[in-house]
C-alpha cells in the first residue's frame, strides 16, 4: 500500500505549519519520493534533528507504508 505525495506533504506542513515543502515522486511507484523540506523551525537544529522532526511527523510510516524518502532539510536563510 503506497502513500500519495499529496498525503505526505499535509502530514509534513501538519506538524511544521510554515515549512515550505516539496515532494518527487522518483520512481513513478508511489513508493519512493524525495522531500525538501525549509522550515524556521530548522533554525539551530543539527541536520539528524531536522530529519528526525520529519520522520516525527509521519506518524511511524517509514519502513512501511512509505518505502524510501531521500529527504533533504534547511532552515530558510
Amino acid at each position: 500500500m503506497a502513500m500519495a505525495a499529496a498525503e505526505i506533504e499535509a502530514m509534513i506542513r501538519a506538524a511544521l505549519p510554515d515549512a515550505d515543502v516539496t515532494i518527487t515522486d522518483l520512481a513513478g511507484d508511489g513508493d519512493h519520493y524525495a522531500a525538501h523540506v525549509v522550515s524556521p523551525a530548522f533554525a539551530g537544529m543539527s541536520r539528524v534533528a531536522q530529519h528526525k522532526a520529519v520522520y516525527a511527523a509521519l506518524g511511524g510510516r517509514m519502513g512501511g507504508v512509505l518505502h524510501a524518502l531521500q529527504l533533504t532539510t534547511a532552515a530558510p536563510k
